[in-house]
Order: C-alpha cells, then sequence, then structure tokens
C-alpha cells in the first residue's frame, strides 16, 4: 500500500463547546495518511494519475476554516467523509490535535481511520 502524507497542517477554526470556544479561533494541528496507488503516476510521470496534495490541503484548509463544531469527533469525521468520497481515497487515517485544550498537557486529540487498508 502506498501512502502520501500532509503533517503538522495548522488551521484556524471555531471549535469548541465553550462559549469563549463559539467566538475564538483556535488552531487545530492535522496529520493525514492516504491510500493511494502511486503506481501509474510513478510509470508515467504524469500528474493527472496521483493524488495532487496541494488540492487535498486546499479543500481541507477551506473546509476546516469556514467550519463551526461543537466537537473534534465532528470535525475530524468530516474532514475523513472529504478525502475519502471527493478524492477517491479507499483508507485514511487522520490525527487533529487540538494543542493548548487542556492544561498541563502539551498535545490534545484524536486519532481516526477509515476505509479499508489493503497490501
Amino acid at each position: 500500500m502506498d501512502i502520501i502524507f500532509l503533517g503538522g497542517l495548522e488551521i484556524q477554526t471555531i471549535i469548541g463547546i465553550y462559549d469563549w470556544e463559539r467566538v475564538t479561533k483556535q488552531t487545530v494541528i492535522l496529520d493525514i495518511e492516504m491510500a493511494f496507488d502511486i503506481q501509474k503516476a510513478a510509470e508515467t510521470d504524469d500528474i493527472q494519475y496521483a493524488l495532487d496534495y496541494k488540492t487535498v490541503s486546499h479543500r481541507i484548509i477551506a473546509f476546516v476554516e469556514g467550519s463551526q463544531f461543537l466537537l473534534v469527533e465532528k470535525l475530524i469525521s468530516e474532514i475523513a467523509h472529504i478525502i475519502r468520497n471527493e478524492f477517491n481515497v479507499s483508507w485514511v487515517k487522520i490525527t487533529l490535535n487540538k494543542k493548548g485544550a487542556i492544561r498541563g498537557a502539551s498535545d490534545v486529540g484524536i486519532v481516526i481511520e477509515r476505509g479499508a487498508k489493503s497490501s
């Protein structure tokens, strides 16, 4: 299985359940791994057969910046849905870090996998 990844993608958004979180943007940091067969792109050296990670990142940034979810669970699930459905990705693993959400913890967040891994 081939994996294309985006690491440390920092995006400002409204996320959270507390009153102050509904008016103050916070940073979420995404690490995204996507299963994608790169064989044809490698053979042809042609972008049309590749997963255009710049397009993926622009789509996710625009979506997250425009969102206003209460829960990170909802946000990360929606991101996975977009990647799998709009970019023909069979499997995705996403780590969402809501850095600073818990006093005393350097990192806090959630990791999900969607779809079937193939070998």
